[in-house]
């Protein structure tokens, strides 16, 4: 469950590294081949800040454009290689990952969510929080934003 100090030290963390001097425009990228591309959709599949990519939310949709049968452990299998897909297309995996938002559609289905997210991930875990959210896209169960940080 996402705590109200957590989401407040997020957007701190984000408005000072963003706000940083050191920071110029030409160290921010934005990327779109992910499988979204040229569909008109108003967001890039992942933004990288200096060191920090940026993934866009990943849902369980499959390579024909819709979400896969099973409800939310296939979706969630399906979400986690879509992310780990997106990753690869800027050179990084899931060990790169430093922070995860995932959004639920019904907050009951969090083991069920979980146990399929300890297959991709291993200790020590990436920070994480969650919610409940009614209206993902495409009815959804279960959607996942990441940020991965750049190895020196």
């Amino acid at each position: 469950m996402t705590h109200p100090h957590q989401l407040i030290f997020t957007i701190l963390a984000l408005w000072f590294f963003a706000s940083s001097p050191d920071l110029q425009a030409a160290e921010i990228a934005k990327f779109d081949e992910g499988p979204l591309a040229g569909m008109g959709y108003p967001f890039s599949e992942s933004a990288r800040a200096g060191d920090l990519l940026f993934l866009a939310g990943q849902i369980g949709e499959g390579a024909d454009g819709k979400l896969v049968a099973g409800g939310i452990q296939a979706e969630a299998e399906q979400m986690l290689l879509n992310i780990e897909a997106a990753l690869a297309r800027r050179g990084l995996t899931l060990e790169h990952v430093v922070k995860c938002t995932v959004f639920l559609a019904d907050i009951a289905e969090w083991g069920a969510f979980n146990e399929v997210y300890k297959k991709h991930f291993s200790p020590p875990y990436p920070a994480r929080s969650a919610l409940g959210a009614s209206g993902l896209a495409m009815n959804a169960r279960v959607e996942m934003e990441c940020i991965a940080g750049y190895p020196d």
